[in-house]
C-alpha cells in the first residue's frame, strides 16, 4: 500500500482539477470550498508520504508495472516527500487568499491552480529526466495562466517575458536531455547514476556538455544569476496569492540542481564527479548579492519581496554547495524562505489595499486602518525574512554558517546580506507605516511607475476573514517550523545523508541491494 502513496500526490490535484472543470457551472462559493477541500486532502496525502519515508525507505511506483529503466517510475525519498508537503501547505493559504475575490477575475482559476500543484508534485517525484521536462512544462503552462489571471498591460508584459524565456529554457532542456541520452544511453536518473562512472572516454565531452546545459536550465528555473531578471517583474505584477504560490517555483530549480548534482554527478561518478561544484557556490553568492542590491533599490513592497526571493535562492544554493552539512541546513531553510516570501507578498497586497493613493509604494499616504495589526504583522515578517532570532530564519542561517567553517567568504556574504535585508525592510516599514499625510499625495513620478503601473486595476476589497486567515496561517507555519526545529533539523540531516549515498536510491529503482 505504501508504494501507491507515491502516485497519490499527483492523482489528487489532477482529479480535483478535472472535477472543477466539469463542475464549472457551480456557484463560486461551492467551487472555493471544493478547492480548499482538495488541498486539505493533498496535505493529508503528503503527510502520510513523509511518515512513510521518514525511516529511510525509498518508495518506487512503476507505472504499468514496467521495470526501470524501460518504464516510467515515480520515486519518493525524504527530499521529495519534504518538498511535496511544503508545496501543499503553501497552496492551502494561497487558495484561501484567492477566495477573497481574485478567483472571480477570470475563468478556470481553480482548475489551473490544481494543475499547477499536479506539475509541482510530479517534478519532485519523477525518477526520469525526460519526465522532469514534462512536469516542468505542465507546471509552467499552468503558471502562465495564473500569472496573467486578471489581465492588465503590465501583467501581460511581464507575463510575456516570463513565457518567452521559459520556452527558451525548455528548448535547451531538450538539447541537454538529448546529449545525456546520446552519451549515457538512458534518461532514468537511477540508471544514469549507475552508468555515469563508466562513460566511455569518447562520450565524456558530450556528457559534460549535457550536464552543464542541465545546470543552465535549472539555474533559469531557480532564478540563479545571470538568469534571474525575469523574476522581479513577473512576481511583482501578478496577484498576491499567485506570487505566494510561485515562491515554491524557484525551489523546483534548486531541487533539480540538488538531485542531479548528488545522484548523477556525485562523488561516485568518475570523470563526471562534482560537475556542478566549480560553478554553484560563486553563482549562488553572486545571486545573493544582486538580490539584496535589488531589494535596497526597490520602490515598492511587492518588488522588494520579489528581489528577496532572488536573494533567498542565493542563500539556499549557497547552502547546497557546502556539502552534506550545508544541504541539511538548506533543506531546513527552504520551507522558511518559501513561507516568509509568500507572507510578505500577501502583506504587500493587504497594505496596498489600505493605501488608496499610493498602494505599496514607499511614499506618504493616510494611516492604515488597524495600523497596529498590520504594523505588527509586517514587523514579524521582516524579522523572519532577515533571519533574526528567535524565528526559524535565524536557525537556518546559523546552521548554514556552522556548515561553512572553512569558507569565510560565505560568512561575509550571509552576514552582509542580512544587514542589507534589515536596512531594506526597515526603510520600507518606516515609509509605509510611519510617513503619513492628511493630504492626498502629489503622485508618484512617471519614472517610478506609479501605483497604476504596478496594479493594473483596483483590487477587490476584503470580503471577509480570508485575507487575514491566509497571512496568519503562513505566520503559523513559520512559528511551527521554529518550535519543531529539533525534529525538523533531524529530518533534514537524515535527508542530506540519504542524498550523500545514492546507492540505496539506485537499488530501490533498479532492483538489487545497495
Amino acid at each position: 500500500m505504501s508504494a501507491h502513496l507515491v502516485i497519490a500526490p499527483l492523482i489528487a490535484p489532477f482529479v480535483a482539477g478535472v472535477l472543477l472543470l466539469a463542475l464549472r457551472d457551480l456557484t463560486m462559493p461551492v467551487r472555493r470550498r471544493l478547492a480548499v477541500l482538495a488541498v486539505l486532502v493533498q496535505i493529508g496525502i503528503a503527510s502520510a508520504l513523509l511518515v512513510a519515508v521518514s525511516g529511510g525507505d525509498i518508495l518506487v511506483y512503476r507505472l504499468g508495472d514496467w521495470p526501470a529503466p524501460w518504464g516510467i517510475v515515480l520515486v519518493a525519498d525524504r527530499l521529495a516527500a519534504w518538498l511535496v508537503l511544503i508545496t501543499t501547505l503553501l497552496a492551502l493559504f494561497a487558495v484561501i487568499h484567492a477566495g477573497d475575490g481574485l478567483d472571480r477575475r477570470g475563468r478556470h482559476f481553480h482548475v489551473l491552480f490544481q494543475m499547477q500543484l499536479f506539475g509541482l508534485a510530479g517534478a519532485f517525484l519523477t525518477g526520469d529526466l525526460f519526465n522532469l521536462f514534462v512536469f516542468f512544462e505542465i507546471l509552467l503552462i499552468a503558471s502562465y495562466g495564473l500569472l496573467l489571471h486578471g489581465g492588465g498591460p503590465e501583467r501581460v508584459r511581464a507575463g510575456l517575458h516570463y513565457v518567452v524565456i521559459n520556452l527558451l529554457g525548455s528548448i535547451v532542456f531538450l538539447f541537454a536531455a538529448g546529449l545525456i541520452y546520446a552519451s549515457l544511453g538512458s534518461l532514468n536518473l537511477a540508471d544514469l547514476a549507475a552508468r555515469a562512472a563508466a562513460v566511455p572516454p569518447e562520450n565524456l565531452g558530450l556528457a559534460r556538455t549535457g550536464g552543464l546545459l542541465l545546470l543552465a536550465v535549472f539555474a533559469l528555473k531557480a532564478a540563479l544569476l545571470p538568469l534571474f531578471l525575469w523574476l522581479p517583474a513577473a512576481y511583482a505584477h501578478t496577484a498576491a496569492p499567485m506570487a505566494a504560490l510561485f515562491a515554491i517555483m524557484t525551489k523546483v530549480g534548486a531541487y533539480a540542481i540538488l538531485r542531479v548534482a548528488t545522484l548523477l554527478f556525485g562523488d561516485t561518478a568518475g570523470a563526471l564527479a562534482n560537475l556542478f561544484t566549480p560553478w554553484l557556490l560563486p553563482l549562488a553568492l553572486a545571486t545573493l548579492a544582486f538580490g539584496m542590491l535589488g531589494a535596497l533599490a526597490a520602490q515598492n513592497l511587492r518588488r522588494l519581496a520579489a528581489w528577496l526571493v532572488v536573494a533567498s535562492i542565493g542563500t539556499l544554493l549557497t547552502a547546497f554547495a557546502l556539502g552534506t552539512a550545508g544541504i541539511a541546513a538548506g533543506l531546513y531553510y527552504l520551507p522558511h524562505g518559501t513561507f516568509a516570501a509568500a507572507l510578505l507578498f500577501l502583506l504587500a497586497e493587504a497594505i496596498a489595499r489600505r493605501r488608496p493613493a499610493s498602494a505599496d509604494f514607499f511614499m506618504p499616504d493616510h494611516d492604515l486602518p488597524r495600523h497596529a495589526l498590520w504594523g505588527g504583522l509586517y514587523f514579524v515578517a521582516a524579522v523572519a525574512i532577515v533571519g533574526l532570532p528567535p524565528l526559524s530564519g535565524f536557525i537556518g542561517k546559523f546552521l548554514l554558517l556552522r556548515a561553512a567553517p572553512d569558507h569565510p567568504v560565505v560568512w561575509v556574504f550571509i552576514l552582509l546580506a542580512a544587514l542589507a535585508g534589515m536596512i531594506a525592510l526597515a526603510r520600507a516599514g518606516s515609509r509605509l507605516l510611519f510617513r503619513t499625510s492628511s493630504l492626498e499625495p502629489a503622485g508618484i513620478p512617471a519614472t517610478a511607475g506609479g501605483p497604476d503601473h504596478l496594479r493594473d486595476e483596483p483590487p477587490d476589497p476584503p470580503t471577509g476573514p480570508r485575507e487575514l486567515t491566509a497571512i496568519l496561517g503562513l505566520l503559523g507555519l513559520i512559528l511551527a517550523l521554529t518550535v519543531a526545529a529539533g525534529p525538523a533539523v533531524d529530518f533534514t540531516q537524515a535527508a542530506a545523508l540519504q542524498l550523500a549515498d545514492p546507492a540505496a536510491y539506485i537499488a530501490a529503482v533498479l532492483g538489487g541491494t545497495p
